[in-house]
């Protein structure tokens, strides 16, 4: 195992740059998860880590060593590919085996490293069949299987869940988790979907336009987003926003929306009077009461256990999610309470939370 450390990475394709110096610091035995949307450039960089792109500045290290010019069978990592990358022609016990008898691994030690690996993985009873004979969890779990007979310093994952149907993404984000728990190897994850981020993440990577947004926990992401774009992006349903501007008078602070609603400003948020502002809340974190932010219901979602519903706001898109069962029509008119204790500001401007 090994820590990974990067430090100052930029990268261009051409004239066009790509990473923008990116510092990220990998905890020895942790799980880092890389989120962002399309083309933020954390594929870019989970390729650049293995070798299989070339850096144009900066320096990233595993261990104690710097890679930035080692061919990647020199930087004792694994990487698991979105496609599997399986050999068609192999058996599952040849696919797994493959990186060690190109390394000219001794038979027995082969052996002993595939049978372990496929224990781990349950794969034991189809060490015999073809890639063409597996599910698609089944073809993952070879690929990961593969990477874990390597035994290598650290795991790179490449959306490796992103063809699995949802239900199986669900139940491969458990098997993925657990087998870090157990193996405890460095793990550097690529996802754009935030919840796999949340559920499997030590620590999140927020990634936009090959610049970093915010690094932390997952939760100190959801309860504490640097900026806007954080904000609406970790967390699902997406978190509200209203624009408004910043009242100030005798020591308290309210927001006052376009339409005239004053809501109190959230808890611990800062901010001068008269600052255009964007007031977030998530959908979770809204109560029904007699004043608050006035609504129409344009859809309502039961789940069974949740009651989704859409509204809208002097033309704004707004949702909330309540823990009770309603059945609201279409066009009835509710007040939406935000819980001031989760609520944030956010400047209009630059997007910055506004923190006292």
């Amino acid at each position: 195992m090994a820590s990974v450390t990067i430090q100052g990475v930029k990268k261009n394709f051409g004239d066009v740059p790509i990473l923008h110096g990116v510092d990220i610091d990998i905890q020895d035995g942790s799980f880092t998860v890389l989120v962002g949307p399309s083309g933020c450039g954390k594929s870019t960089l989970l390729r650049m880590i293995a070798g299989l792109e070339q850096i144009n500045g900066g320096e990233i290290r595993i261990g104690d060593k710097r890679v930035n010019d080692l061919p990647p069978k020199e930087r004792d990592i694994a990487m698991v590919f979105q496609n599997y990358a399986l050999y068609p022609h192999m058996t599952v016990r040849d696919n797994m085996a493959f990186s060690l008898a190109l390394a000219k691994t001794d038979k027995a030690t082969i052996d002993t490293k595939v049978q372990r690996a496929a224990e781990i993985l349950a794969l034991v009873p189809l060490l015999d069949r073809y890639p063409r004979q597996l599910s698609g969890g089944q073809r993952q779990r070879v690929a990961m299987g593969r990477a874990i007979v390597r035994d290598p310093q650290v795991f790179l994952f490449d959306e490796p869940l992103s063809n699995l149907d949802a239900k199986l993404r669900v139940a491969m984000r458990s098997e993925i988790k657990e087998l870090h728990q157990r193996l405890k190897t460095t793990s550097v994850y690529v996802t754009h979907d935030q919840i796999e981020a949340m559920t499997m993440g030590d620590k999140i990577v927020v990634m936009r336009d090959g610049r970093i947004e915010q690094t932390g926990s997952p939760l100190a992401l959801y309860d504490r987003p640097a900026n806007q774009f954080v904000a609406g992006f970790i967390g699902s349903p997406a978190m509200n926003f209203l624009p408004g501007t910043l009242r100030q008078a005798g020591g308290a602070a309210e927001v006052e929306l376009r339409d005239g609603t004053r809501l109190p400003a959230p808890v611990g948020s800062g901010g001068r009077d008269g600052q255009s502002v964007v007031y977030g809340t998530r959908p979770e974190h809204l109560t029904l009461g007699d004043t608050g932010i006035p609504s129409k219901v344009a859809v309502l979602e039961p789940t069974g256990m949740d009651t989704f519903v859409a509204c809208r706001h002097e033309g704004t898109e707004l949702s909330a999610v309540f823990r009770e069962r309603h059945d609201f029509a279409p066009g009835t008119l509710i007040h939406l309470q935000p819980d001031l204790a989760r609520a944030h500001l956010f400047d209009a401007g630059t997007g910055q939370r506004l923190v006292a």
